[in-house]
């Protein structure tokens, strides 16, 4: 299993991000990890090794990034994987037929789509719920109930979940409770500090935040889950290769950097968007108009660049949509560049069209993941598009 280094600890996280993890290359002086392009080690002799055996199990890039990551979110363990899909599915092997899950009703779509159509045929069970409410966590909580799972700020309408009153309720049922921190990034919130047993992120997004590599990654403290999870990496095999984990470190390095740009440009748009539409619909979390803005601000340091627009109709949105230059209509989100997207009808595309109205994922929602271009442009660039609007 891959551990952070416990020296790494003690420096700030602009350090931490570029140094923990990594030590210069003994053979060359190297300063990056080097890309360990292999598939398998020779050993030494019969069961003696250098701690490597076969590349499924651990490749010492990956080790890199996964030491690097956990020592951003305060964990000892750090396991990656080929996608943020395959490392929800991964902590979803932790758990067996009968089982009981607690789950945000407003999860990526992709999240509920496990859950709901693949999972639920193994013998799983779910209650979706609205966690902004701790008491319906509490309600949805059974004997057979093993773990609580959350989204904060949720995609794509930036609800958020109190991570300590979660991680109350779960401790009290014996459950673990797993939180997706990828909108906020280690950078602005810290969910194992309030109290979460996993942390998980697609990597995909801010901790790469160049749009050109696909992944994900888990991260805990507590030793015997982190074996459990090692053993089903090497057996389930959902890892990453060596060059996405070098890519995603590189990304790692500049994180800090990159979401204080975000986060800057971020409440700049939302709040040039609620002065142009109205608070009623911009959903961003800091805005001082968001209804858990206080909640927001007491566990998050930062709200970076996710906003969300209610345009009324689908015609309008994709108006927008159309007329963006700046803005490029893509899926995927938390790259330098700013993306602009369609939840209905792209990350939400598989939850049903009920359960969408029902939770507020309208035909008219857009989803805007603001860059770190110069924000100027961005303002000029959704002004020309919301035109007449």
């Amino acid at each position: 299993m891959t551990r952070a280094y416990d020296e790494d600890s003690k420096y700030g996280l602009s350090t931490r991000g570029i140094h923990a993890g990594q030590r210069p290359d003994p053979t060359t002086g190297a300063i990056m990890p080097p890309i360990v392009q292999t598939s398998t080690f020779v050993q030494e002799a019969l069961g003696v090794n250098k701690g490597y055996e076969y590349a499924r199990g651990t490749n010492p890039t990956r080790q890199a990034f996964e030491r690097n990551v956990a020592s951003l979110e305060g964990g000892r363990h750090g396991f990656a994987f080929s996608s943020g899909m395959g490392c929800l599915t991964s902590l979803s092997l932790l758990f067996k037929s009968g089982d009981h899950i607690v789950c945000g009703e407003n999860v990526y779509g992709g999240t509920y789509r496990l859950f709901d159509k693949i999972l639920k045929n193994f013998g799983l069970t779910f209650s979706f719920v609205d966690t902004r409410d701790p008491q319906r966590i509490e309600d949805a909580m059974t004997a057979k109930t093993v773990a609580v799972l959350v989204e904060t700020p949720t995609n794509p309408l930036m609800r958020i979940t109190d991570i300590a009153a979660a991680s109350a309720i779960a401790k009290r049922k014996k459950a673990l409770l797993i939180v997706d921190n990828t909108f906020a990034s280690p950078v602005f919130q810290q969910p194992l500090a309030l109290g979460a047993d996993v942390v998980y992120h697609s990597t995909t997004k801010y901790l790469n935040g160049h749009s050109d590599m696909i992944g994900g990654i888990a991260l805990l403290n507590d030793d015997d889950l982190a074996a459990r999870l090692q053993f089903i990496v090497n057996a389930a095999g959902a890892i990453p290769g060596p060059f996405d984990s070098w890519l995603a470190m590189r990304g790692t390095k500049t994180l800090a950097l990159r979401m204080r740009q975000h986060d800057a440009n971020g409440r700049q748009v939302a709040a040039w968007l609620e002065q142009r539409l109205g608070a009623e619909r911009v959903f961003y979390a800091g805005l001082p108009s968001h209804p858990q803005h206080a909640l927001a601000t007491k566990q998050m340091s930062g709200f970076g660049g996710m906003i969300s627009v209610e345009m009324k109709t689908k015609d309008d949105a994709n108006t927008v949509l159309k007329r963006v230059r700046v803005f490029s209509l893509a899926e995927s989100l938390g790259g330098v560049e700013s993306l602009i997207s369609h939840p209905a009808s792209m990350t939400h595309a598989s939850v049903e069209l009920d359960r969408r109205t029902a939770l507020g994922v309208t035909e008219g929602l857009i989803r805007l993941s603001v860059g770190v271009e110069d924000a100027e442009d961005l303002l000029a660039d959704l002004e020309q598009a919301l035109k007449g609007y």
